[in-house]
């Protein structure tokens, strides 16, 4: 075997190598999964209005699965808005969590939807036992029960009834549909969607653009192109402390016939 050759396959061995370590991505939920009624605590980061959603059990989306305890950022959104209120008016911080998992740029987000406070409360307790009742695992047992099952039995999650006041009434989010629009890159990072008023003289309307695969598609499109490119858009519109957001849905191209499109 000649120099070159043996050269030629360790260089093709050390790319495998680094090939193959990179392959071990992170887990995500594909974009648009509906969560349903998931348990977890809301939690914020310090100095900043960015908060999370920690889930206390695993969930999947029938292709992917993410454990429990796994950190998901939350989207601006009225129901957010709604649970920074309410999570300052309690002393445990667990939720019951709606909503829709989007994904961008290798990461998973939640569109937050709808939630209930729950709270972790005893079964049983020492003033609750009565006597006569059979104790669990005495010395002279016949069945011993393990104790993770017992700590399973001893504790259940329950709906805090008395949190459900007018702050949780949520006000539906509106649809933004069928409307022409171009993406407009930010300083910080962002991108805004400005809707177009095709020679119209009307005002121009934008609203900053929240993390999703669609978005993620039209920034690659954009990407491509030298000149600035029209999209048709439909999404959801949202309110988070006084300034509204959209969530896109669809984003199809079109193209420009002289003054019509």
């Amino acid at each position: 075997m000649s120099k070159k050759t043996t050269i030629l396959i360790l260089l093709l061995f050390v790319g495998f190598v680094f090939c193959d370590t990179g392959s071990a991505r992170e887990r995500l939920l594909r974009d648009g999964f509906a969560l349903m009624g998931i348990d977890g605590k809301l939690s914020s980061e310090d100095g900043s209005d960015r908060w999370f959603f920690e889930f206390d059990s695993g969930v999947s989306d029938g292709t992917e699965v993410i454990e429990a305890g796994v950190i998901v950022g939350l989207l601006p959104s009225a129901t957010l808005e709604n649970m920074i209120v309410n999570v300052g008016k309690r002393s445990e911080s667990g939720y019951r969590l709606w909503g829709t998992v989007t994904k961008y740029r290798g990461k998973n987000f939640i569109f937050p939807i709808y939630f209930l406070p729950i709270s972790d409360v005893k079964r049983l307790s020492s003033q609750s036992q009565q006597k006569g009742k059979p104790a669990i695992n005495e010395p002279n047992d016949a069945l011993v029960i393990p104790e993770d099952i017992i700590a399973k039995l001893a504790v259940k999650k329950v709906i805090r009834t008395e949190q459900l006041e007018k702050g949780l009434e949520l006000k539906q989010n509106s649809i933004l549909a069928d409307r022409t629009a171009v993406f407009v890159e930010q300083v910080d990072g962002g991108v805004s969607l400005v809707l177009d008023g095709i020679g119209r003289g009307i005002q121009k309307i934008s609203f900053p653009l929240l993390p999703c695969e669609v978005l993620e598609y039209t920034q690659q499109k954009q990407a491509s192109e030298l000149e600035q490119v029209h999209f048709k858009v439909a999404g959801i519109v949202t309110r988070y402390k006084g300034e509204h957001y959209l969530l896109l849905q669809r984003a199809r191209r079109v193209y420009s016939h002289g003054n019509f499109r």
